[in-house]
């Protein structure tokens, strides 16, 4: 057995069984409250620069499957379980967990007490993090986790938006996205394909499976496209995407999402693509104490009183008094800590959402947002 050493900022340290690549990590820790989907976690974007701290006791069970990423390739810094499976077993499964984590460099400690840390995160909030597999000592842990930069104010997105501009094509996950019907959308429109450019910013590939499953052709473009480009391509809606790290890291973005509000373009944004439309809207970001990460987050429809279990995967949030309300409704809250959770522009076809409709993994009570868009884009 080999053996793990874990090292806090705050000097905590923690040894367990070492597993995935033999290696050293320097991380921001948070933890994931979701139950299952761990594949789907570990390739998240929105996770890179950080190690997830898994709260379900038995992770890599199901072992890994050619069909369930949402990225190329794992995007953690590190994982951190109380147990890993000695057993793997599912039909789908193509390698264990420890043996993909190795394949791709990713270091993880099991035998680590995640109740006593959860709660440690959460009472004192996130901290930074170093983890070594190839017997480091905890003292050059402690100081790489010191004096790492950390993520606040640092542009994540370029470590994993795409190199160029492509068209999305149905993968092998594809299939288990429900086809929805396309008499939703305006009929007017010959095959009802309408052109979708969706903002790279670490994009989830369910998200772009859930936009193909209503017709659209897809177009993906690099997090640090112009508007003008974008707008050259004639989209009839735009998609801004989740992402990595601090929004206000990315001037860049803020400055295209300002040009393609005044447009007039249909616009949709998830995630970090919210936060990038929020301080397109002069509103001010900052930083939660310990986010938002799982499946099981309840959120608020403000109009209509009912109440969505969402996924979301976030550690920055939209200042909702700094937003105009002659301008900006607020759509939804968060029930756990009554943060901004969805804004919708009164005059302009613009909306966004903090949390994951697509889920992937999480539950589907959000999946209906997709067709908000498409009906705002039919002008419905």
């Amino acid at each position: 057995m080999k053996f793990a050493t874990l090292v806090l900022e705050d000097g905590t340290i923690l040894e367990g069984q070492a597993f995935g690549a033999e290696t050293d990590a320097v991380f921001e820790l948070v933890f994931n409250t979701s139950m299952t989907g761990y594949q789907e976690i570990l390739t998240d974007p929105s996770y890179r620069g950080q190690g997830v701290l898994f709260t379900v006791s038995h992770i890599g069970n199901v072992g890994i499957n050619t069909e369930d990423d949402e990225s190329a390739h794992p995007q953690v810094s590190a994982a951190v379980i109380r147990a890993l499976s000695p057993v793997v077993s599912n039909w789908r499964s193509a390698l264990s967990l420890s043996d993909w984590l190795a394949q791709h460099g990713v270091p993880g400690i099991g035998g680590v007490d995640t109740r006593w840390l959860t709660r440690k995160l959460r009472d004192g909030g996130t901290q930074k993090a170093a983890l070594s597999t190839k017997g480091t000592s905890a003292e050059s842990l402690l100081k790489m986790a010191r004096e790492w930069s950390g993520l606040d104010g640092r542009d994540m997105v370029k470590e994993v938006t795409c190199e160029e501009t492509y068209h999305w094509s149905d993968d092998a996950g594809s299939k288990w996205v429900e086809r929805s019907d396309n008499s939703k959308l305006d009929n007017r429109r010959s095959n009802n394909e309408y052109r979708i450019i969706a903002y790279d910013f670490g994009i989830k590939e369910n998200i772009l499976r859930h936009l193909s499953s209503y017709g659209a052709n897809v177009t993906v473009v690099p997090a640090d496209t112009s508007a003008e480009e974008v707008l050259a391509l004639n989209p009839n809606g735009i998609f801004l995407s989740n992402g990595p790290g601090d929004p206000a890291g990315l001037p860049y973005a803020v400055e295209a999402v300002e040009k393609l509000i005044e447009s007039n373009v249909p616009m949709f944004g998830i995630c970090l693509g919210h936060q990038l439309i929020g301080r397109a809207l002069g509103a001010d970001t900052y930083r939660l104490k310990f986010g938002h990460h799982g499946g099981n987050h309840p959120v608020q429809h403000l109009p209509s009183g009912e109440v969505l279990i969402t996924a979301q995967n976030h550690n920055y949030c939209v200042t909702a008094g700094d937003l105009n309300k002659d301008e900006v409704e607020i759509t939804y809250k968060s029930l756990n800590d009554d943060s901004l959770e969805g804004i919708r522009m009164k005059k302009k076809p613009v909306f966004s959402v903090q949390f994951h409709p697509e889920s992937a993994p999480g539950p589907h009570d959000a999946h209906d947002i997709f067709g908000e868009f498409f009906n705002m884009i039919g002008g419905k």
